[in-house]
This record gives structure tokens, C-alpha cells and sequence, in this order.
């Protein structure tokens, strides 16, 4: 299976058009569903962080202060991706920040976007919510370090990534759920989907995910 790079960001706010910058990114390649490779970095983007982002995530001013400038860790991630195919868990918001973040050091972001959450909501309606922290407590994977901290956020997303294309192989008989095939199910309507899988598999979608809404 190919490699698929899981991104987290931790910013100082929403949206990088209302000049929000971010503080910390890290980045999992994931290969055959088993993390082969990691970086991760706070940056120096040279704006003060919220006291109730300090409080989400424990990222201080000082500590952004002390850390390598944002173009140098920009510059950094994107060598380390090269073109390999991205996920994150809420996609639009770490692909805003991932572009708008390349763009201020001239490099373009050409990778294709998965999201975690689109597919969670396709294949888990019975999920109580599709939070990452929620759903790795529903599917009882493992937490690896402070929830709101961006390795910790990748390599979660990275387990349930793994979990989603070991669930399409085993209960859906997707032989190569890979990172195209992740790309049409999250666009796939909800209507669609027992159709959808079903032309990928040729064996009917198991009853209750034909009818559950997600």
C-alpha cells in the first residue's frame, strides 16, 4: 500500500485569512497501516498566542519563542512529504494552514487531502461523536501523548486511519483502500454509499451500514 503523510497543526486560532498563524506541526508517514517515519516541530511565527490556546494545548509564548522560525519548519515538512499523498482528521482546517504556511515561503502544497472525519461519519454512524479523542476511545486505540499536542493529534489520526482501512478490507472487502479510493468515499453522498463500496468489492454492504444514517 502506499505511503500516506498524517498532518496536525496547532495554531493561534481558526483561519489563517483572519492572520492566524501556526505553532506546531507534525507529520506521520504511514505505510502498509504502520508509522515509518515522523517530524514534528513548534515554530516561530513571530505572533503571541491567546491565553486560552496556552490552555488547550500548553504551548506557551516562550516556548514558540525558542523555537526554529516557521519558514525554516515549513521548508522542512514539505521536503519531508515531498508528494506523498496527506491526511488529517477535520482536513479543511489543516489544509488551510498547511497552504497558507507554504505560501509565505514561496513553496506550493499540491498534495491531495483526505479527512478522518468525512470517513468516519461514512462508515461509523454509531459512533457518539466523530471527535478524534472520542472516536480512538470508541474503537479503544491508543492514546501516545497530550490530546491538543500535534504529534499526539498525527499519530492518533494515524491509528484511525488504520483502523478505517483495516475495517474496509475486512467488513467491506476493499482489497486497496488506498489513498485514492479514501478520496471518493469521503466525497461519496451518503445515499450512494452501499453502491459505491459495493462496485469496489462486488459483495453487498453489511445491512446495518446500508441503513444506519451517517
Amino acid at each position: 500500500m502506499n505511503r500516506i503523510a498524517v498532518i496536525d497543526f496547532e495554531t493561534t486560532g481558526t483561519s489563517p485569512g483572519l492572520g492566524d498563524r501556526a505553532t506546531e506541526v507534525a507529520i506521520v508517514i504511514t505505510e502498509a497501516g504502520r508509522v515509518v517515519d515522523r517530524y514534528q516541530s513548534l515554530m516561530n511565527a513571530g505572533v503571541r498566542i491567546p491565553a486560552f490556546i496556552t490552555q488547550l494545548t500548553g504551548i506557551t509564548n516562550a516556548m514558540v519563542e525558542a523555537a526554529p522560525p516557521a519558514e525554516r519548519v515549513m521548508r522542512e515538512a514539505a521536503q519531508f512529504v515531498g508528494d506523498v499523498p496527506m491526511v488529517a482528521h477535520n482536513a479543511a482546517f489543516d489544509r488551510r494552514y498547511w497552504t497558507a504556511e507554504l505560501a509565505r515561503v514561496g513553496v506550493e502544497a499540491p498534495q491531495p487531502f483526505a479527512c478522518t472525519v468525512l470517513l468516519s461519519r461514512r462508515l461509523y454512524p454509531q459512533a457518539p461523536s466523530h471527535k478524534l479523542g472520542t472516536l480512538v476511545d470508541f474503537f479503544r486505540l491508543p492514546r501516545t501523548g497530550q490530546a491538543h499536542r500535534a504529534l499526539a493529534d498525527a499519530e492518533m489520526a494515524a491509528e484511525l486511519l488504520g483502523r478505517i482501512q483495516h475495517d474496509l478490507r475486512t467488513q467491506h472487502g476493499v482489497a486497496t483502500p488506498d489513498h485514492g479510493f479514501l478520496m471518493a468515499l469521503q466525497r461519496c453522498a451518503r445515499t450512494a454509499l452501499p453502491r459505491f463500496i459495493e462496485a469496489h468489492t462486488r459483495r453487498p454492504l453489511p445491512l446495518a451500514l446500508s441503513t444506519r444514517a451517517a
